[in-house]
């Protein structure tokens, strides 16, 4: 419709606030968000900026806490394995000190005790998504290598730098364990101790040297181990803090933001009422001729 521009300024204005409102009604039960920009409630609108900063924040921290629990789920399991490992491997030990074993029967011992070597290797080599977990925080290649030049039979050839991830504010967790200080850590070397008695079973001799360094491996592992569980119980804790916090801020997002529909719907209806008469009005001021006006 093509307005009289000789029509008064009040029913023109009036004619503007009118649509704007119905716009504003129709957005808003569209969206059920009475602030969908920052002129609706510039208070609000300031508020809602810090909210969303933190939740984003917050997802942030719970991504990061999901990759570390998953990490060091595996990391436990693995070390878990390696307990068994020289739980077997102590007890190879003393069936090879038994004095009245055959020659055939302590080559056995030594081949077995060389399988758990290589199982060692392979759990000391352990990755996730692709990372090994006991590299520190080299992740081009496995950190454990077998090689017979080595005292241990075993090169370590990761890092032993610890990476430190922030799981909230200014909180933040070692998130590994150099494999240097987990398997070959000056007197608690795991693959010294395997070696060592794997040759203890070989020349039928130094079996209590050699047992009571690997027991002195084992009992260092599952101190060791305590790290990784001690670790996932605060990531389980602070996860459940961040996935409270996520709530908290999404409900204080619709206390905000949300929209009254029953208030939007009447100011819709009313607005749309409004906008008819107003048009109305401008509609029989059009058709009135000069002479309705002069009389």
């Amino acid at each position: 419709m093509r307005v009289n521009p000789n029509l008064t300024p009040d029913l023109l204005a009036a004619l503007g606030r009118t649509r704007q409102t119905t716009q504003d009604a129709l957005l808003e039960l569209s969206t059920g968000r009475r602030v969908n920009q920052p002129s609706d409630d510039p208070a609000a609108s300031a508020v809602l900026v810090q909210n969303h900063d933190q939740t984003t924040f917050t997802a942030r921290y719970l991504q990061s806490l999901g990759s570390l629990q998953g990490q060091f789920q595996t990391a436990d399991s693995a070390l878990s394995s390696v307990i068994l490992a020289l739980q077997r491997a102590i007890t190879l030990g003393v069936e090879g000190a038994n004095g009245t074993l055959s020659d055939g029967d302590r080559a056995a011992i030594a081949a077995e005790l060389q399988g758990i070597q290589d199982q060692l290797v392979s759990l000391a080599n352990t990755s996730f998504q692709g990372t090994p977990l006991f590299a520190g925080t080299q992740t081009s290649s496995a950190p454990f290598v077998k090689d017979g030049t080595s005292p241990s039979g075993v090169r370590y050839d990761g890092n032993d730098i610890i990476n430190n991830i922030q799981i909230g504010d200014g909180y933040q967790v070692a998130a590994n364990k150099p494999g240097s200080q987990l398997f070959a850590t000056p007197g608690h070397d795991v693959f010294q101790a395997i070696t060592g008695l794997i040759k203890a079973v070989q020349a039928n001799g130094g079996f209590d040297t050699a047992i009571t360094s690997l027991r002195d491996s084992f009992d260092y592992i599952s101190s060791q181990r305590v790290f990784y569980g001690n670790t996932l119980n605060q990531a389980q804790a602070q996860s459940t803090n961040l996935g409270n916090t996520k709530v908290q801020l999404s409900q204080q997002e619709n206390t905000l933001v949300a929209s009254d529909i029953e208030a939007a719907a009447s100011r819709l209806v009313n607005s749309q009422a409004a906008t008819n008469a107003t048009l109305a009005a401008i509609g029989k001021i059009s058709q009135l001729s000069l002479f309705d006006f002069l009389k």
